[in-house]
């Protein structure tokens, strides 16, 4: 579809697109990373005056019942949300709600809006952009109806208007943003345990220890620490790691040997094993640890 701008606009319009173009692919989140997350039932509307450069005057509206791919993702402090969509019949569109600094998004209406992220620390930030079009600068409001957030930046509800002025003009984008997702999964939660037995081996001079995790997710978790014993007054230390895959229900068992890092062998005795698991919430994004440090007793194998 070709689009096309009063003459006297052609100008600002160029220098516009070109620093829009500049820009693609900004991200405006603050306050922490946020996880991107597939919306389930959402739609996104919105319509503009003659000579809007956003719209060109046209209307669009795409919908997860058409099939419209919807991604969305907050800042962990609930001040921004940015939205993307890919149509199944072809198109590409953003929106960017943020709060003036220190604010989460609310209910409420958000007046004097200037673009997104370059809005000062007092206002609040919008920007429609997409098809390969933005603003330069902007002018707009949005409000929202009905917000609601889970863990790391997880957006459960959006219900929101708003409208856009791209360059100062009288001409402007006004559109809705609707969002329903589920409520919002659990976080990785893991439980770690060591073993108070472990052995020392005659043949390699290892140390090998084990333990448990648990999650109350599926979960690849990896298990990593330090083995240190003073035996004669030398300290002998070594590193293990390994990963087991973790599901609810029971404790699963690990089990990891510890090379020492210098020439002596670890030796039949107390040791006192550090230990931590980490793993990666499939959810957010985000990693869980746990750790636990023990005091073991390592007996002679040939092994």
């Amino acid at each position: 579809m070709k689009f096309t701008l009063p003459a006297r606009s052609l100008g600002r319009a160029a220098a516009g697109v070109a620093t829009a173009l500049a820009v693609a692919g900004t991200t405006v989140l603050t306050g922490g990373a946020a996880h991107a997350q597939a919306v389930t039932s959402g739609s996104l509307s919105f319509s503009g005056d003659q000579g809007d450069w956003i719209t060109g005057g046209q209307s669009y509206s795409y919908a997860t019942d058409a099939q419209d791919k919807f991604d969305v993702y907050a800042s962990t402090d609930h001040r921004v949300i940015s939205l993307s969509l890919n149509g199944a019949h072809g198109g590409w569109w953003s929106l960017d709600l943020k709060a003036p600094e220190g604010k989460q998004l609310a209910v409420g209406e958000y007046t004097g809006a200037t673009r997104a992220p370059f809005s000062g620390p007092a206002e609040p930030g919008l920007d429609l952009s997409g098809d390969g079009r933005g603003c330069n600068t902007l002018t707009g409001s949005f409000t929202i109806s009905n917000v609601a957030f889970g863990p790391n930046g997880y957006v459960q509800t959006l219900d929101a208007t708003f409208e856009q002025h791209c360059e100062g003009w009288t001409a402007a984008a006004r559109g809705e943003v609707h969002i329903h997702n589920p409520a919002p999964p659990a976080e990785l939660d893991l439980g770690l345990g060591v073993a108070v037995d472990g052995t020392a081996s005659t043949l390699n001079g290892k140390a090998t220890v084990h333990g448990t995790v648990t999650c109350n997710k599926p979960a690849a978790v990896t298990v990593s620490g330090q083995v240190s014993q003073v035996s004669h007054r030398v300290l002998i230390r070594g590193s293990y790691t390994t990963t087991v895959p973790c599901v609810p229900g029971a404790p699963v068992a690990w089990q990891a040997k510890a090379e020492p890092t210098g020439t002596t062998p670890f030796q039949k005795g107390d040791a006192e094993v550090a230990a931590q698991a980490s793993a990666v919430d499939s959810d957010y994004g985000t990693t869980a640890t746990a750790g636990q440090t023990t005091a073991v007793r390592l007996t002679k194998t040939a092994g």
